[in-house]
């Protein structure tokens, strides 16, 4: 697994004045965990986003701070970016014990085409886009690939149960939920995406429990 190195600075400041950070290049942070008080950080933004490029939401990242004797382990739980410009504006990092199992989204990501969607015989329904795992922060995979190749009949389907993640992963959403599956044609109108709700001030990539910190936009709270 490769390591994805992130220095961060101790924070002082809170409220309006964390804008002035972001001018300066920096990005407000806050890291918590289960055996971990919140402590407010800012890291350098292009650092930051070299770092997300590469880790996600779902590959650890090891977090230097000064004057801690060792790099702290953690998974990125919330990031906010302005909806205007996606400029982010603020990162939530939980700490995990490499010891301790976690719980997390595992992104479902479809791969190669079917047959059937391509010709128009058939019409791709996806029931889910992410999974809910349980395992241990280093057997934490990065995403779950589907090959849609594989659908080459009208009702087929990939369940949950279907799904191949090895014994150190442990499934928590219900086996018996679909995650794709072939549709005939006809029922494309039933099927059909809702329309778009309106965007939010902010975008929220992750979810995670609320608690205030010192503005709406910081929040920390403790994972499962």
């Amino acid at each position: 697994m490769e390591q994805i190195l992130l220095d961060a600075e101790i924070r002082s400041v809170a409220g309006k004045a964390v804008k002035r950070l972001r001018r300066e290049g920096f990005v407000p942070a806050v890291v918590y965990g289960h055996h971990t008080a919140p402590m407010s950080l800012q890291v350098k933004e292009r650092a930051l986003h070299q770092a997300l490029r590469v880790a996600g939401t779902n590959h650890l990242i090891t977090l230097s701070l000064p004057g801690e004797s060792a790099p702290k382990m953690v998974l990125v739980r919330e990031l906010q970016r302005d909806s205007l410009n996606h400029a982010m504006m603020h990162v939530d990092f939980y700490e995990v014990i490499m010891t301790e199992k976690i719980t997390s989204d595992l992104p479902i990501v479809l791969v190669g085409e079917s047959k059937l969607v391509k010709s128009g015989n058939g019409l791709l329904f996806q029931g889910l886009d992410s999974i809910e795992i349980e395992c241990l922060p280093g057997d934490l995979p990065p995403e779950i690939k589907i090959d849609l190749s594989t659908l080459t009949e009208v009702d087929q389907a990939v369940m949950v149960r279907d799904l191949t993640l090895g014994e150190a992963v442990q499934i928590l959403t219900d086996l018996d939920e679909v995650v794709v599956k072939i549709l005939p044609p006809q029922v494309e109108e039933v099927v059909a995406a809702p329309a778009v709700a309106e965007v939010a001030e902010v975008e929220v990539l992750t979810k995670k429990p609320k608690a205030e910190e010192e503005e709406p936009e910081e929040a920390a709270g403790k994972s499962k």
